[in-house]
């Protein structure tokens, strides 16, 4: 009897020491697509918070200098259908991450824009995929039945990184020159591509599936549609972002000491805009977006009014980020609807129009600059945009009855 018991308390013990090893293998793989995520947000993010740096040590003027982070965003949308390639999804992160690697070194020793904005693109083509590739990695980790939680586990890292990557990337810019910016991104990269090779399970269940069936979902006109509202309606985000630095020291004439705490701010907002539009894409088809594009709005008005005075300025950086982010999970959720079955794809081409956005954003807040209608006009530039993409979304409402507000 004694003996019996033992054996049972052995066995027991044997199955909690073999499930804390599988707990302990899954926290170390997302661990390692964690920190793939958080450098690659990083890098996008950093970039517009030297942007006065690399202009300056290059030669240019600010509005020529937005076409690197532009270059950076069509790499990642040139790059974004690499995720329906067949390789396994481990060999395919690995890949993506030593691209990365490159843009990155290339990034740190460019001596004139060309070379700059083709490393920027170079940079920027993993990302789409990265992201794609590490959900499924992710969903396979955490068990069937959980992609959504997933994608989120992947995607928040961007958002981390927009609250300390992009900040702490920025200050070192700021204190040992802007090379060393990418440099320390490749560097970490490097780390991040030893994780991924340590601790991405070696699996056949990894395999790609067929790109015929991945790629066939892009022939639907519903998609382009939501791509569509993502890149016009989001682009504020960038035409803001990608001038922050400039809004601080030049037009509410602060110290360049208070750029990363102008980055950080906004990061919160985006990551807390990320939290409540998760929650609202999962209960209602639609209202995430017209919540959040149409507060937008009121918050980009008031920054192009008032971002002059530090008390403005500030609160307003917060607000575009929280009510922007609010409806990036539905155009998520609304994507994923239109093709269920090609869901990696579909989060590779939601990050792809994300960064069309970027282009977008950055492009038409330089022109009206450039055009002489001051720093702030790029607010305004970013409030047509968004409210743009807001009528283009109204339009689609009658022929997709699957955006229809609940």
């Amino acid at each position: 009897m004694l003996d019996k018991a033992y054996r049972g308390q052995c066995a027991a013990v044997t199955v909690h020491c073999t499930n804390e090893a599988e707990r302990r293998k899954r926290g170390l793989t997302l661990f390692a697509l964690a920190l793939g995520s958080f450098c690659i947000g990083t890098s996008e993010f950093a970039s517009m918070g030297i942007l006065q740096l690399f202009s300056a040590s290059l030669g240019i003027d600010l509005p020529t200098a937005t076409n690197a982070i532009a270059a950076y965003a069509f790499g990642v949308v040139i790059g974004a259908p690499l995720v329906a390639a067949r390789l396994n999804r481990r060999t395919l992160l690995l890949c993506l991450m030593g691209l990365f690697i490159l843009g990155n070194v290339l990034s740190a020793v460019a001596t004139d824009l060309g070379m700059f904005a083709l490393a920027r693109f170079v940079s920027g083509m993993p990302q789409g995929a990265y992201f794609g590739a590490g959900a499924v990695v992710a969903s396979y980790i955490v068990g069937p039945g959980h992609a959504g939680k997933a994608f989120a586990l992947v995607m928040t890292r961007l958002t981390v990184a927009t609250i300390i990557g992009s900040p702490l990337a920025t200050f070192l810019g700021q204190t040992l020159g802007w090379r060393n910016t990418y440099f320390t991104v490749a560097a970490v990269a490097g780390l991040a591509f030893l994780a991924l090779w340590s601790w991405v399970p070696r699996t056949e269940a990894l395999h790609g599936g067929p790109v015929v069936q991945e790629l066939a979902s892009l022939r639907r006109p519903a998609v382009w549609a939501m791509m569509l509202v993502a890149a016009l309606g989001v682009a504020s985000i960038f035409a803001v972002y990608t001038f922050i630095g400039p809004f601080v020291t030049d037009v509410a004439t602060l110290d360049q000491a208070w750029v990363p705490i102008a980055l950080a701010l906004f990061g919160l907002g985006m990551t807390a805009g990320n939290l409540i539009g998760g929650r609202l894409a999962d209960a209602y088809p639609a209202r995430g977006l017209v919540v959040g594009f149409g507060s937008a709005l009121v918050v980009l008005a008031v920054l192009a009014a008032g971002g002059g005075n530090v008390w403005v300025l500030l609160p307003a950086l917060f607000g575009v980020g929280i009510t922007m982010m609010i409806a990036i999970p539905t155009i998520q959720v609304r994507l994923t609807g239109f093709a269920p079955e090609a869901p990696t794809l579909m989060g590779a081409m939601n990050l792809a129009a994300l960064n069309v956005a970027n282009a977008i954003g950055a492009w038409a807040g330089s022109l009206t600059i450039a055009a002489g209608y001051g720093l702030l006009s790029a607010v305004w530039a970013g409030f047509g945009l968004t409210l743009l993409g807001l009528l283009v979304f109204a339009l689609i409402l009658p022929k997709a009855p699957q955006l229809a507000p609940a």
